[in-house]
């Protein structure tokens, strides 16, 4: 029998496991999303060539157990014709998590979707020092928990009064949970450092005398195993796609630059200092 590279094996998402001889298999799924197709296809691997289940993992994926290594080839082939490809394990850029966003969830401020596939075709399998982990979550509800990734991306709203569409009803008052608005009967008044950019008087404003312009809240450095860290949010309210692309450009160059090999991002920065980081991160945001 030809010597099994493990390396190369686990690079693309079969992962050795404690029975001699098997893998289990990570498949890269994208913002959450797979289609019925998709879900055929791995059913069927997993019952020809696993044990007939399939593991959902705490980051969106879905992992087939027990794959033979004589079997490897064939199961490549057959989730290829469902449109499934294997993931990637090791130092690299991992599966881009995302709910559901705006598109279905009445809260989202962001397609979540849509961004997560973009940041999947500009960064997905990237080789780096150690792992990195993107994550999208819709608004300020978090349901993604944007601040555990090395780079989490939160929908948000800029928000302003109109005042001539107002009837002085007061949901938005009772809307918004950080105490930020308050209705005077004449005025409506934002106090905007306690303004967290959710969205909510926005969306409950029955005259729409509130409007919001989303965006993208980042946050820098998460970590969420042996030591956690929460990411930290370093700059403004991005509104286009073009600015937000230069940002986390420039965090992925930053740590493949100077992390040592074996280091996580955070790491890399309590290291070092964030200083140097966070003037390159404004640079590119100001761009």
């Amino acid at each position: 029998m030809a010597q099994i590279d493990y390396g190369a094996l686990k690079k693309g998402g079969f992962m050795r496991q404690k029975q001699k001889g098997y893998f289990s298999l990570r498949l890269q799924v994208v913002g959450g999303n797979l289609t019925a197709e998709n879900i055929k296809a791995i059913a069927e691997v997993a019952e020809t060539y696993g044990k007939g289940y399939v593991h959902m993992t705490s980051r969106q994926g879905v992992e087939i157990p027990f794959i033979h290594v004589e079997d490897i080839e064939a199961v490549k082939a057959k989730l290829a014709e469902g449109g499934v490809k294997p993931g990637v394990c090791g130092p690299r850029v991992r599966t881009v998590t995302a709910c559901q966003g705006s598109d279905i969830c009445p809260s989202g401020c962001i397609d979540t979707y849509s961004l997560a596939k973009e940041l999947d075709q500009r960064y997905f399998g990237r080789e780096l020092p150690h792992k990195f982990k993107f994550g999208v979550t819709g608004c300020q509800n978090n349901c993604l928990k944007a601040e555990e990734n090395d780079v989490g991306i939160k929908g948000g709203m800029e928000v302003s009064w109109v005042a001539d569409k107002c009837i002085h009803c007061g949901v938005c008052e009772k809307a918004c949970r950080e105490d930020a608005i308050r209705c005077t009967g004449t005025e409506v008044l934002l106090t905007k450092d306690k303004c967290t950019q959710c969205g909510r008087c926005v969306k409950s404003c029955p005259t729409d005398a509130w409007e919001g312009k989303g965006g993208y809240l980042v946050s820098f450095g998460g970590l969420f195993g042996n030591k956690i860290y929460k990411g930290e949010q370093i700059l403004p309210l991005i509104h286009d796609k073009e600015t937000l692309f230069r940002v986390t450009d420039a965090a992925i160059s930053y740590f493949q630059e100077n992390a040592n090999a074996g280091e996580r991002f955070r790491l890399t920065l309590q290291r070092l200092g964030e200083e140097k980081f966070r003037e390159k991160i404004r640079a590119a945001y100001e761009e």
